[in-house]
């Protein structure tokens, strides 16, 4: 998406995780949001609270991907099991590790079943709080809508 507009792609993940899979403190955190989406365009990939009433205010439109549980746990199931098993290095050096996926509370996978419901419900209240009223939301509850409503997404953001 970020490519077809033409801006620049800002990773949340990369900038919250630090070497060895350490969180950075929160004022950095906050700080390298902000210095990453001074520009007048962006796109944010990935959602954090911690970080929301820095970027939503600035934001003009939100692409929520709604899918169903069981598509979001095999998307990431996979993708956890490809990145473990071919130890793909991510931001700061990071790797997957398939014994911390599976045998972890700390476990991505224990914590996607454990906090969809709660994150649907969540999402869902913030679509509607007046605080975020001048956001222009796009929900895509299936991945076969997501091309079509990208392709949406980006024409705008060319045109304006």
């Amino acid at each position: 998406m970020a490519a077809a507009a033409q801006c620049p792609c800002i990773e949340l993940d990369a900038l919250y995780w630090g070497p060895g899979w350490t969180p950075v403190p929160h004022a950095t955190f906050e700080a390298a949001v902000q210095q990453a989406t001074a520009g007048d365009r962006w796109v944010v990939e990935g959602n954090y609270s911690a970080v929301r009433d820095v970027l939503w205010p600035r934001a003009t439109h939100i692409v929520w991907l709604n899918h169903g549980r069981w598509t979001v746990f095999s998307r990431l199931f996979w993708r956890t099991i490809t990145r473990g098993t071919t130890r793909t290095r991510l931001s700061h050096g990071n790797r997957e590790s398939l014994r911390m996926a599976f045998f972890s509370r700390d476990s991505v996978l224990l914590w996607s079943l454990s906090t969809f419901k709660k994150n649907r419900v969540k999402f869902a209240g913030l679509r509607n709080d007046p605080r975020y009223a001048h956001l222009t939301w796009t929900e895509i509850t299936r991945p076969s809508d997501a091309r079509a409503a990208i392709e949406r997404l980006t024409c705008t953001a060319r045109s304006t």
